[in-house]
């Protein structure tokens, strides 16, 4: 293996829905050059900040019946029982929800957190205040999917925080997904609220680190069986 086969191995790839934002960081730096050499290279280092925001490294999901891992990258930052929004229509009770915190130097390309059906995506426009805001959930942009699965219906909520300014779907309504699967991203901080099925049990805890695709927030089976991976 050459040198450059070896770096390649261990850079992550550009999500292409990030190429144009990279390539115009790119053009402005140029331009900056132009004008003033110091601040082409305040430009180059901008353009690597923004190829870097929207890296999608491959990753490793385990795929028991029953695991539910999580859809973004991030801190946890609350794990609490809050009712749904009602545009999910998973009822008015309160559900067990852990809270993903998104900083600006995390991967933000979320995904699926359980194989299943989107059973619903509901878009709803809203404020942009601090992500980690406990009103955010209410007040802030949000995208909310429902992926029903044979353990019961997931929500995911993805919500637009102090930067954010748009919440790219990859999926559809109908479309099957397995535990994993890249279904959205959102550009420049933000958060995704995972509610979980009624009496679930969270896994992790308030402060944890996870990792989109890979961290299981819960296991709706109870442990039983043993777990495969599958890398994506």
């Amino acid at each position: 293996m050459s040198v450059i086969d070896s770096i390649k191995r261990q850079l992550a790839p550009i999500h292409p829905d990030g190429l144009p934002f990279v390539g115009a960081f790119a053009l402005a730096a140029l331009v900056l050059f132009w004008m003033w050499t110091p601040f082409g290279w305040l430009g180059v280092v901008a353009t690597a900040w923004c190829a870097y925001f929207f890296r999608d490294p491959a990753r490793v999901t385990p795929v028991r019946d029953g695991l539910v891992v999580s859809p973004a990258d991030g801190r946890i930052s609350q794990v609490v029982s809050a009712a749904p929004p009602p545009e999910l229509e998973l009822g008015a009770a309160s559900l067990p929800r852990i809270s993903i915190f998104m900083s600006v130097f995390d991967v933000h390309v979320n995904r699926s957190p359980a194989s299943g059906e989107i059973e619903k995506i509901a878009y709803r426009p809203g404020k942009f205040i601090n992500a980690e805001l406990d009103k955010a959930s209410e007040d802030n942009e949000r995208n909310g999917l429902v992926v029903r699965t044979p353990a019961g219906r997931i929500g995911i909520v993805q919500i637009a925080g102090l930067l954010a300014r748009r919440i790219v779907c990859f999926v559809k309504q109908g479309d099957a997904v397995a535990a994993g699967d890249r279904i959205g991203l959102i550009r420049f901080g933000s958060r995704v609220d995972v509610y979980l099925p009624e009496g679930a049990k969270p896994a992790v805890s308030e402060g944890q680190l996870s990792i989109a695709g890979e961290t299981v927030l819960a296991d709706l089976a109870g442990g039983a069986g043993t777990s495969a991976f599958r890398s994506n």
